[in-house]
């Protein structure tokens, strides 16, 4: 029995310490897009901030290229549109592929 008890105490302790290693506060550097294009905008003739705002319009969510990497942005659109097709730094909380946008500003050159 007090295996199981030790074994429960240490299953709760890694289960504490990966939930605040995935609720910790990351910054993140890139060009805001949106989900569907990522980095390769689809839409003839349009800025990158265009296509990306016509997306967003179309059901697209707004996202974050990252290198190679797209993460989801979830967070206020009105800030984030301000920022459509130009490099930032996000601040914020990821799971998996998703953001949740704590803050964001242009990148310093």
């Amino acid at each position: 029995m007090q295996k199981s008890f030790l074994s429960l105490i240490g299953l709760i302790a890694f289960s504490a310490a990966a939930l605040f290693a995935q609720s910790a506060t990351q910054s993140f550097s890139g060009t805001v897009s949106d989900s569907m294009c990522g980095a390769h905008h689809m839409m003839k003739n349009a800025t990158p901030a265009q296509c990306t705002r016509e997306c967003v319009k179309q059901g697209s969510d707004y996202a974050l290229v990252v290198g190679s990497k797209v993460y989801t942005l979830k967070g206020d659109k009105t800030q984030l549109d301000k920022f459509a097709g130009e490099k930032v730094t996000v601040n914020g909380n990821v799971s998996g592929n998703t953001i949740t946008v704590k803050s964001v500003m242009a990148a310093k050159s």
